[in-house]
């Protein structure tokens, strides 16, 4: 296995299981959820399909992962999840809430990592 190969599988694992953690911490209505969403503009009627698409985005990363013809499955996860993550941050800079940007940068950065990877690999 080659350090890019190793890179990828690594990167993209990890951010397929930060997108569960944060999609079911979505579903649970957790406090820190809500209290961020209110503050940022997301009603609580979209938490669920956020983390559906998150769940997706996880579920598509760990597709990409199990074979080489999968893989575009995967690239495709991530541009998704890089989407999804650049309409986070535009969502905390409209509502000029910037103490926790990086957060969603954080999801971001790892989605484009994955992405890179992909292409890359």
């Amino acid at each position: 296995m080659t350090g890019t190969q190793l890179a990828f599988l690594v990167v993209t694992s990890f951010t397929a299981a930060v997108n569960v953690a944060v999609a079911v911490a979505d579903l649970a209505g957790a406090r820190f959820v809500l209290a961020n969403s209110a503050q940022v503009g997301v009603p609580r009627s979209w938490l669920p399909r956020l983390a559906a698409l998150k769940l997706a985005g996880a579920a598509g990363l760990l597709l990409g992962l199990c074979d080489a013809a999968l893989r575009p499955v995967g690239a495709a996860a991530a541009c998704g999840l890089v989407l999804l993550y650049l309409g986070a941050l535009a969502f905390h800079v409209r509502a000029r809430v910037l103490y926790n940007l990086a957060f969603p940068g954080f999801y971001c950065a790892t989605a484009a990592a994955s992405l890179a990877l992909a292409v890359s690999s």
